[in-house]
């Protein structure tokens, strides 16, 4: 008998509508590998129950018959059942606090826990992931929000404001189409000119970031490095037809705490304690910061509270926007208070009073930290994450999980994403414990 793949309907957030898998997807699978799939109704998920239905799978109320339950973000405590093996984003590898009951009561009924997030090639690179499109996602909602706040500004026509956030264009092509058209907008009528230079910064090299500049380039783009943003200022004539991006890697992000050493990126991944922050010489001259670098709390913040207050006691910075893509609480963006949702997607962070107010109005910086941004964007991104996935589902399936951790059969990227086993933590995750 096959065994029954279950793909669950996403209940965290109102407008999660991702899946793991495409209806494109099991019907591939269920053709190739002869398995059988079961999918949680949904009247919101982005692929019906009709177009799963006519892919082969059975539609149902609840996944009580499946072992192998997969899903997108955190799953209810009270929805795990025992011995059963679960596929999601769980986010538990920083001892997210929020997070330790749920694994706790995966731990108690003896389950199984694969996390997306770790599942990496021999190098460490990640194999399936949502980050491009949290990255194309976030540059689309940070141009739009900075529409919708100049015009709080007092500029009423500015181009920006023919952008719509991200969940509200059909596709990721109909949301270029509209932004190229912005550009060639901007580069044959300008900006303002008490708004250039316009520059977009973006902490982070990697998919997210990527993404993210896939977006920018859809204006007219000129890139210059870090060290040369501050001279821009100085520039008598600056064009007003164009926009400037800056890509800011560790170096320029954090330094060593004693000025005798230079900054070694290894030595700055394994002992992050003896850095500090390098950022903050770089914001005055920034329109959009986009942050999309991974952040803990073992390393120094970018943007605190202290300096924004100290950032507007010389009255409005050019800074408008921050598209907080990384989207920790309290993280590298200390003002970050919350990561927002889609419905609900900014707030403007007064540092006079240390205040956020949701929405465009207020005094002070824009902030959009919509922690689902990928979900704006559902379709394109299940069918992207599922590409990805679909190879690995088979041997999943016919893992004999009852088996000990080192005579466990799987494919080494998943094996090396298993947080749980029969639930108890498996080497490369023992130090969660100390966040139980």
């Amino acid at each position: 008998m096959s065994v029954k793949i279950g793909i669950r309907h996403e209940d965290k957030y109102t407008m999660e509508r991702r899946t793991p898998l495409t209806p494109d997807h099991v019907k591939k699978i269920i053709k190739e590998h002869q398995l059988d799939f079961v999918v949680e109704t949904s009247p919101k998920r982005v692929f019906t129950d009709e177009e799963y239905s006519k892919a082969g799978a059975t539609i149902a109320e609840n996944l009580s018959q499946c072992p192998v339950i997969m899903g997108v973000k955190e799953i209810p405590a009270e929805y795990f059942e025992k011995n059963k093996t679960y596929i999601f984003f769980s986010h538990v590898i920083k001892g997210q606090p929020y997070n330790m009951p749920m694994l706790k009561k995966m731990m108690e009924l003896g389950c199984n826990l694969i996390d997306y997030e770790k599942v990496a090639d021999e190098k460490g690179n990640r194999l399936i992931f949502f980050g491009k499109f949290a990255g194309l996602a976030g540059m689309i909602n940070s141009l739009w929000s900075l529409g919708q706040r100049l015009k709080e500004q007092g500029y009423e026509t500015n181009p920006f404001l023919k952008i719509k956030q991200s969940f509200q264009y059909d596709s990721l092509e109909e949301a270029k189409k509209e932004i190229s058209e912005v550009g060639l907008e901007i580069a044959r009528d300008g900006l303002p000119r008490e708004l250039c230079p316009m520059t977009i910064g973006f902490t982070g090299y990697g998919n997210v970031s990527i993404g993210a500049q896939e977006i920018a380039s859809l204006l007219p783009v000129i890139e210059i490095t870090p060290e040369k943003l501050a001279d821009l200022q100085k520039q008598e004539s600056i064009p007003t037809n164009v926009i400037y991006k800056t890509v800011f890697k560790e170096k320029h992000i954090s330094k060593p705490k004693d000025p005798a050493n230079a900054f070694e990126l290894q030595d700055y991944y394994q002992h992050p304690e003896k850095y500090e922050n390098n950022f903050e010489q770089y914001i005055p001259h920034l329109t959009i910061l986009m942050n999309c670098m991974y952040w803990d709390d073992r390393y120094p913040r970018i943007f605190t509270k202290d300096y924004a207050s100290k950032l507007f006691k010389s009255g409005e910075p050019k800074i408008k926007v921050i598209g907080d893509v990384t989207c920790d609480p309290d993280g590298s963006i200390e003002f970050t208070h919350k990561g927002t949702e889609i419905e609900d997607p900014v707030f403007v962070y007064n540092p006079h009073t240390g205040q956020p107010a949701m929405g465009f109005k207020g005094d002070g910086i824009l902030v959009m930290a919509v922690d689902i941004l990928p979900s704006e964007l559902p379709r394109d991104s299940s069918q992207a994450f599922g590409d990805a996935l679909v190879g690995f589902i088979e041997p999943i399936a016919k893992a004999d999980f009852a088996a000990s951790f080192q005579e466990l059969e799987l494919p080494s990227p998943i094996k090396g994403a298993m947080i749980l086993h029969k639930g108890k933590l498996t080497p490369d995750y023992e130090y969660i414990q100390q966040y139980l």
